[in-house]
């Protein structure tokens, strides 16, 4: 990982404001809808929201700033799948997440085989660990997907439960009345509107309407950890897969000596990952620490030294790495890559110490793989997604009630398909039933979690 740079050529950018200020007169803002659910924000959280509150029959409409659905599992090539089974191979992340992934094509998703997780074969371990399927020893179901299929599985799936989509709309404030959110503002090509609902869903990964609400939040990190990194992921074509791994596996000194080559040339670490095609690398990098990715200045000059390093590290690989001599390049993520900026102050608070000693929450709604063998599945409360100081609002994703370390792994996609399936399906009871989010019947909950195929324990 790249600590923030000294770049003057991001001088341009170095002052966010002048000082100065204007007086914008007020205006009449048009609403374009009503509905039931308000979901803003269509990554993992924000899908699985939608289509789980849909499925309640809920009138749900699902806003999106970019042209596509995913965010960070499509647009930001977070393409490998982090563990979704726990350390003794059971499937602990299912409903949403299941169900979107068994739409995606055979071609277009590969992980370790159903009856081999869990297993500890020393020999499929191997193999496995190269191509993102194995961890501590242990074969995980870990798949890696193409961000073209997820795109339309994620597209189909809200639509046929009844969601209603809005693309390329940005919401920039919300709509209040002191504590309560109503809604919220966008904008767009077609100008400024406004979207009300009786319950509202912010899935926007950094919580930009909750913030903007006025919801109290913590953003400490732990210091130079991977979830305060952010990045340009890229692909590559023209390689040979296999080929890198058999050299990775039978000529490790070499390999190590190469990547550490790479690593100091670019001032990074990262190595490529697999895809579903055995032509195409996957590039989680490269990570620079330090930078604020609610800061427009910093996203900027992330996306220009990614692209610049990004060019080096492809000579590098070309000439030097076995399976990479005919590599180009495929593409760039348009979806800068970010793991921390909020975490919101909920009614419940999801902490290191309780997990580790196995608490398990009266409220829980999903179960979360631990980050290591011997630790305890990790129980997430609806708790954690309910800021405790606004009402009528859930928050779903990585911008949960918890303390830092246990947003490091809480953050990953699966667990965000999780928290939005939760999210969705405690908007609509609390719709249906005229209860405040805050004091919606949590068995009822848990109820259509379980009739959604959502995996909790009794």
């Amino acid at each position: 990982m790249s600590p923030k740079s000294n770049d003057t050529t991001m001088a341009h950018v170095q002052r966010l404001t002048t000082g100065e200020t204007i007086n914008q007169p007020a205006r009449d803002i048009p609403v374009y809808a009503k509905c039931d659910v308000l979901v803003i924000g269509g990554g993992p959280a924000g899908c699985s929201a939608a289509a789980a509150a849909a499925r309640m029959g809920a009138d749900v409409i699902l806003v999106e700033r970019y042209g596509h659905l995913g965010g960070m599992s499509t647009g930001g090539f977070v393409l490998w799948i982090d563990r979704m089974t726990d350390w003794d191979g059971k499937l602990v992340i299912a409903g949403f997440a299941k169900e979107v992934l068994d739409r995606l094509p055979a071609d277009s998703i590969v992980g370790s085989p159903k009856e081999s997780w869990g297993s500890k074969d020393p020999e499929l371990v191997r193999f496995w660990e190269q191509r993102s399927g194995a961890a501590h020893g242990t074969l995980t179901w870990s798949p890696v997907i193409d961000p073209e299929m997820l795109k339309i599985a994620y597209n189909d799936l809200v639509l046929a439960r009844g969601g209603k989509l809005l693309l390329h709309s940005w919401a920039v404030s919300a709509i209040q009345e002191g504590r309560v959110v109503r809604g919220a503002v966008f904008e767009s090509k077609s100008g400024r509107w406004a979207i009300l609902g009786k319950a509202v869903i912010d899935a926007t990964g950094d919580g930009d309407i909750a913030a903007l609400a006025g919801a109290e939040f913590e953003s400490d990190i732990e210091d130079k950890a991977i979830h305060s990194t952010v990045n340009v992921a890229f692909r590559w074509g023209g390689v040979d897969f296999d080929r890198y791994c058999n050299f990775w596996r039978n000529e490790k000194e070499k390999f190590d000596k190469i990547t550490a080559q790479a690593e100091a040339l670019t001032g990074t670490e990262g190595r490529p990952w697999n895809s579903p095609r055995n032509d195409v690398a996957l590039f989680m990098g490269p990570r620079f620490y330090g930078y604020d990715c609610t800061n427009v200045r910093d996203l900027t000059e992330v996306e220009v030294r990614s692209r610049r390093i990004m060019l080096k590290m492809l000579d590098f690989y070309r000439k030097n790495m076995p399976g990479f001599e005919k590599a180009w390049i495929l593409d760039t993520a348009p979806q800068i890559g970010t793991r921390h900026s909020r975490r919101f102050l909920g009614d419940k608070f999801v902490a290191r110490q309780d997990w580790l000693s196995g608490v398990r929450h009266a409220d829980e709604i999903g179960v979360c793989p631990p980050p290591k063998p011997g630790v305890p599945n990790v129980s997430v409360p609806l708790g954690c997604l309910v800021p405790k100081s606004l009402d009528n609002l859930l928050v779903a994703g990585r911008n949960l009630s918890c303390d830092a370390p246990s947003h490091t792994f809480l953050r990953e996609v699966p667990v965000c398909w999780l928290m939005g399936q939760a999210s969705g399906v405690a908007a609509a009871v609390s719709v249906a039933s005229g209860v405040p989010v805050h004091k919606v019947d949590v068995q009822a909950v848990r109820r259509e979690l379980v009739k959604q195929g959502a995996y909790l324990r009794e």
